[in-house]
C-alpha cells in the first residue's frame, strides 16, 4: 500500500477507491458500473465491497470480473437453484456449493495474490462489530461478507461468527478511505427501494414472492401462504426481503451522510428482488446507464473536465 501511494503521489493523481455496496442480486449492476468505468478510462487503485459488492469486488481485484459477468449473464433460475445447498442450520442456504464454484473460478486464492488492494466488510454476530477482512483466503472472506442472516449460514473465521457486512456498513466508503483512497467512487444499489409499490416493471418481472416461496417450499415452510393471502397480509418471504431492504437502505443513508463519497453512482434496480440472480443482464445494463448519468460528477472529481 505504501508503494502504491508513493507512486500515485509522484504522478500527482489521486488514489481512487471503488466502494461496492450490498444488495444481493441487484449487485450484478456493479459489473456494469465497472465496465463503464473502464470504458471511460477511470483507473481504480483499490476496491472494497460489502456482500454482493464483496463478491464482485473480489473478482475485479482478481482480474476475473469479465468471466464472472459472462457466467452471471448466462444464469437462469434453474441454474441459480442448482447453486443453492438448502439447509436450516444457520440459514436457508449453507453457501458451500456456491463458494466452491465462485472461489475456484473467479477469485485469486489469497489476498496477497490479487492485482489490486481489496478488502471486504463483515459483521461479528456476537458483538455487532464491523470486521474488515484483508488477509488469508479471498473466497472465505467473501463468504463471510455475503452471509445474509436467515438466508445464508454464517461463516466461522478466527473463532468469530461472521455475517453479512450490510448490517453495519452497506456501502464501505470508510474502508476505502482507511486503505488510502483520496477519491472514492461509491455504488449504492439500494437508493430507490422506497416506494417499491410504484416501481417500474422489470422486463423479466416475476411475482415478488416467487423466489422466496420456492426456497421456503423446498424446506417445508411455505404452507402458510394461503392463510396469509386470505388475511391480505404479505407472505413470510415478502416480509423478510422487505425488512432487509429497509434496514440496509437506512443504514447506507446514515453512513453515506456521515462519510460521503466524492462520486455516488446509483443504479435504479429496485424492480429486482433480492434473489433475482437470473436477471443479471438487466442489472448490468442499468449499471452502465448509472455511470452515464454520473459522468459530469465523475469527471469533475477526477479533474477531467
Amino acid at each position: 500500500m505504501i508503494d502504491l501511494a508513493i507512486a500515485r503521489k509522484q504522478s500527482r493523481s489521486p488514489l481512487v477507491g471503488l466502494a461496492l455496496g450490498g444488495g444481493a442480486a441487484r449487485g450484478w449492476a456493479h459489473l456494469g458500473v465497472i465496465e463503464a468505468l473502464e470504458a471511460e478510462g477511470v483507473g481504480i487503485d483499490l476496491v472494497c465491497g460489502c456482500s454482493i459488492g464483496a463478491l464482485v469486488g473480489g473478482a475485479y481485484a482478481s482480474g476475473r470480473h469479465r468471466a464472472l459477468q459472462a457466467w452471471a449473464e448466462g444464469l437462469d433460475w434453474q441454474a441459480v437453484l442448482a447453486m443453492f445447498d438448502i439447509g436450516l442450520k444457520g440459514g436457508l442456504i449453507r453457501g458451500d456449493k456456491l463458494m466452491q464454484h465462485l472461489g475456484g473460478s473467479y477469485f485469486a486464492e489469497r489476498f496477497d495474490g490479487l492485482r489490486l488492494p481489496f478488502a471486504c466488510v463483515a459483521t461479528e454476530l456476537d458483538t455487532g462489530r464491523e470486521v474488515w477482512l484483508r488477509e488469508g483466503s479471498v473466497a472465505d472472506a467473501v463468504r463471510a461478507s455475503i452471509a445474509l442472516p436467515g438466508l445464508i449460514s454464517p461463516q466461522l473465521r478466527d473463532g468469530r461468527v461472521l455475517v453479512d457486512g450490510g448490517l453495519v456498513n452497506p456501502v464501505p466508503v470508510s474502508l476505502c478511505r482507511a486503505l488510502g483512497a483520496e477519491v472514492v467512487i461509491a455504488v449504492d444499489v439500494g437508493t430507490d427501494l422506497v416506494g417499491r409499490s410504484r416501481r417500474r416493471k422489470s422486463a423479466h418481472d416475476i411475482p415478488a414472492d416467487n423466489w422466496g416461496q420456492r426456497l421456503l417450499g423446498m424446506v417445508g415452510l411455505g404452507n402458510g401462504e394461503a392463510a396469509a393471502e386470505a388475511a391480505s397480509l404479505p407472505s413470510l418471504a415478502a416480509i423478510l426481503t422487505n425488512s432487509i431492504n429497509i434496514m440496509q437502505m437506512r443504514i447506507a443513508r446514515s453512513r453515506l451522510a456521515g462519510d460521503p463519497a466524492e462520486v455516488l453512482i446509483t443504479p435504479r434496480v429496485a424492480q429486482l428482488n433480492l434473489l433475482d440472480f437470473d436477471h443479471a443482464s438487466e442489472a448490468i445494463a442499468e449499471g452502465r446507464a448509472a455511470v452515464e448519468r454520473a459522468l459530469p460528477q465523475l469527471r469533475h472529481a477526477l479533474g477531467k473536465e
